[in-house]
Order: structure tokens, then C-alpha cells, then sequence
């Protein structure tokens, strides 16, 4: 475990915490990221327990989170910074091998932002720390599609979504199926005929009345309750 003595920031570079118990990984992205301006490593963990701890010392403002690691994996990981008093603007990226992996589901139950293939370029990884840093959700429509709809659509119960969904006006609820389908906020008042602040505006009273910690829960939402399938 390796931690900057530097403290957090709420004006300098975007924080980064690397957890991955691959050492060549850690030091690859690390070289990458040192680089950059606008970025900064504060932290490497070895395993999840690490990763927790050092979220703890460092308050990141963005975990990049292998899933599969030692004593504690990733997912068990998330569940626990995102779930911690004082963390709640920690955004986590999930790091996979593949984009059929199955924990990737979980991961974003537990509270992850997003998630990106191990295999991406320097610049598809800079561009998704800084999406994530800045609240946005990092869900490629393709694989979320595949992927979220694969382990939501046997789940889901029309009952319960009506109940879940009561709380929303009609206009929030054509929002959040729009959200689910991978739109921007651009794109979603494209397509309803309003400005990009007024589907912000909506995106976020949805957050706030469906208890959403960020984007990417939103598009958990839209698939558990129906509104949005996988060949949607």
C-alpha cells in the first residue's frame, strides 16, 4: 500500500486511488497518470481491505477498482467506501478483463460510477477519470445493454415497479428510460424538446426522489423496474 502525503483538494487535480493487485497494472497507469496536469495518484492498494483503507486516509475523488483482488475483492470494496460517512463523493471505476463479466452488475449495485475494459487506451481511461470526477456515469449503451439487462430481466416484477417508480412525474419517468438507454443530458433534451439544464434538472430530482447516489444507479433503476430492457 502506498499513500501521497498530499492533502485532499477541492481545486487541484482530480484524486486518484489505483487498486488492483497486479503491480505492472498499478505502475502502468500510474506512469500514465503522473503526467497529467489535471490528475493526480494520492494512493495504491493491493487488494480490496487496502483499497478501503486507503479511501479512508486519502478521500479520492476517484478509485480505479479491479474487481477481482485479494482478502477482499472489488465489489465488497465499493459496497464499503461508497457506503461510508464522509465518502459520498468518492466515485469508483470499475476495472474488468472482459465486458461479459457478470460482477460488473454487482459492482454497480454496490455503488460504482461506471466501468472500463482493462484493455482501453490512455486516452479512453484519461477521458473515463475525468467523466467520473466530474458526477457523470461511465456506461458504454452497448455492453450496459447486454450486460445490466442479462441480470435485471428475470428480476424484475411490474408490481413492485409501479410502486418504485409512483414517486415520479410522467416527464421524470420518460427521463429516467432515456437515462437508461445511455443518453446525455444533451441527448435526452434532444429528443424531449428541452434545454440541456432542464433535463439535468430532471435527471436530478429523479436521483433525489429514487435515493440514486449518481447517474449509473439511475440506469440500474430503469432496468430493474422495466423501463428500459436489453434490447431496448
Amino acid at each position: 500500500m502506498t499513500i501521497s502525503s498530499d492533502p485532499p483538494s477541492t481545486t487541484g487535480p482530480i484524486r486518484v486511488l489505483l487498486a488492483d493487485d497486479e503491480g505492472l497494472v498499478r505502475s502502468g497507469f500510474r506512469l500514465l497518470l503522473d503526467v497529467e496536469d489535471d490528475v493526480s495518484v494520492v494512493a495504491e492498494a493491493t487488494n480490496g481491505a487496502e483499497a478501503v483503507e486507503c479511501a479512508r486516509a486519502t478521500r479520492p475523488d476517484v478509485v480505479l477498482m479491479d474487481i477481482r483482488m485479494p482478502k477482499l475483492d472489488g465489489i465488497q470494496a465499493t459496497a464499503q467506501i461508497t457506503g461510508m460517512p464522509g465518502l459520498q463523493h468518492v466515485r469508483i471505476l470499475i476495472l474488468t478483463t472482459y465486458d461479459t463479466d457478470a460482477h460488473v452488475f454487482e459492482a454497480l449495485q454496490a455503488g460504482a460510477s461506471g466501468f472500463l475494459l482493462k484493455d482501453a487506451g490512455p486516452a479512453e481511461l484519461l477521458h473515463a477519470i475525468r467523466v467520473i470526477a466530474a458526477g457523470e456515469a461511465l456506461l458504454a449503451p452497448r455492453i450496459t445493454r447486454r450486460l445490466i439487462g442479462q441480470f435485471t430481466a428475470r428480476r424484475t416484477a411490474a408490481k413492485v415497479a409501479e410502486d418504485r417508480l409512483a414517486v415520479l412525474t410522467d416527464r421524470e419517468r420518460e427521463v429516467l428510460t432515456l437515462v437508461g438507454r445511455g443518453l446525455s443530458n444533451d441527448e435526452i433534451g434532444a429528443e424531449l424538446f428541452l434545454s440541456p439544464a432542464t433535463a439535468r434538472t430532471h435527471v436530478s430530482h429523479a436521483m433525489a426522489k429514487l435515493g440514486a447516489r449518481d447517474r449509473a444507479r439511475l440506469v440500474v433503476i430503469a432496468y430493474q423496474t422495466g423501463l428500459v430492457g436489453p434490447d431496448s
